[in-house]
């Protein structure tokens, strides 16, 4: 009679919890906080039954290390300039001379907007929310996220992401990003009281797998700087509120980005906005004079990785594709970090275009072993599987990558033009 009472209240409370869990999954907060719980226990079991490993390198057959310091050197020789003068073309008259502009002060502080603390893996979205407040807008981080990352376990949001969301639903303002940026850039704009979103290295404080190296993205809002202490000061959405950074070290980590930035501004900004960038107002200008910074990089310093995975981006950028490759070759010998395509993707363009099926197929697996939702890697897998003849599994990837990301306008293409032909 007592194990059977016993029994009875074991299955009572078996069923109690059962419940109880059943009613908090329904809970946003609550299921989206186990979900990702699920996300991290089942990344570091993938970690340990498939142990990470380097980035693969280039198969010997690819040019080696030493053919790849050979690239042209015939690129445009100018180096990134800020200047405050204004831009002259021929169709604008010869303005009248007037008194130089003011130099930019020692330290600029702008006012802050509310800060926002970023949801897993939102920070995207979370430093744009605090941009946007700068000039008056009212919303949060997922009110943007709903729009170009609904899949809440979606990694990473692309600079071009954020582009968009603030053109749809924020017309009122005006947005660009370009790459290469300097500290003088990121000065000359604040001084004009337009704060700087960035994409930036960031390191985690535990691992994520065993032999996780802990490198990942982040993005930033940079509001000041003081030129006493050496250092910006920004928003950042997993530290907190101002937060100081020195010059050198924010260089040095922004590098890795390609030093993108982001300049969101009032209409009647512009004209400032294009006086400061100068030539690379224009984007392929801006893009030449970043090849040039990245080259250069590489020569000062053959064994940064970043310069030249930075000089490959901007070779892709120009469809040089076989130029591309070599110099992401020599960036793989050195050994780019573990999530690095999870967030940059020129990779794949470039030796998909270059012809190099298997080396795209290798760069994909490794990604999709990191990040196994990347809309970007799935992408690619596909655009492989088709040019090796695998029309179905190509399908397959596609929609994968629609599964991940739905209305991804790539995928969505590539789908159709895969089952039309």
């Amino acid at each position: 009679m007592k194990k059977n009472l016993i029994k009875k209240y074991l299955v009572l409370g078996v069923a109690g919890i059962m419940f109880l869990t059943s009613a908090l999954l329904v809970l946003p907060g609550i299921q989206n906080r186990l979900s990702w719980r699920w996300e991290l226990a089942n990344a570091y079991l993938r970690g340990v039954i498939n142990p990470v490993s380097a980035v693969p390198t280039a198969l010997p057959t690819s040019l080696s290390t030493a053919v790849a310091a050979a690239l042209p050197t015939t690129q445009p020789s100018s180096t990134v300039v800020v200047t405050p003068t204004p831009v002259i073309t021929e169709e604008v008259p010869t303005p009248e001379p007037t008194a130089s502009p003011t130099q930019i002060p020692q330290r600029v502080l702008l006012p802050e907007p509310k800060y926002e603390l970023q949801d897993i893996n939102n920070c995207g979205p979370a430093a744009l929310a605090m941009y946007l407040r700068f000039y008056g807008w009212e919303g949060d981080q997922f009110a943007i996220s709903d729009v170009i990352k609904p899949i809440p376990q979606d990694r990473n949001v692309n600079v071009d992401e954020l582009d968009y969301y603030v053109r749809n639903f924020a017309g009122w303002l005006q947005t660009l990003f370009r790459v290469g940026g300097t500290p003088d850039l990121l000065k000359a704009l604040i001084a004009e009281g337009i704060p700087v979103m960035i994409e930036e290295t960031f390191h985690f404080d535990e691992n994520n797998w065993p032999n996780d190296d802990r490198w990942a993205g982040h993005y930033l809002l940079i509001t000041g700087f003081d030129d006493e202490l050496q250092a910006f000061v920004g928003q950042d959405s997993f530290h907190g509120a101002n937060q100081w950074v020195d010059y050198k070290t924010l260089d040095k980590q922004w590098q890795a980005f390609n030093r993108v930035y982001t300049i969101i501004y009032l209409p009647d900004q512009e004209e400032t906005v294009k006086r400061i960038l100068g030539e690379n107002w224009d984007a392929d200008k801006n893009r030449e004079q970043a090849l040039e910074t990245s080259r250069l990089e590489t020569e000062e310093d053959p064994e940064n990785v970043f310069a030249w995975f930075n000089l490959g981006s901007n070779l892709v950028y120009f469809e040089e594709y076989a130029q591309a490759v070599r110099a992401f070759d020599t960036a793989r010998e050195l050994g780019w970090p573990q999530r690095m395509l999870r967030y940059q993707f020129s990779p794949f363009l470039a030796y998909f275009h270059a012809l190099r099926n298997e080396e795209l197929a290798t760069l994909v697996e490794y990604a999709l072993d990191r990040t196994p939702n990347s809309e970007e890697a799935l992408l690619w897998k596909g655009w492989g599987l088709y040019r090796a003849g695998r029309k179905q599994e190509a399908i397959a990837a596609f929609q994968a990558a629609l599964a991940a990301h739905p209305d991804y306008l790539d995928a969505t293409y590539a789908l159709n033009y895969v089952i039309a032909n």
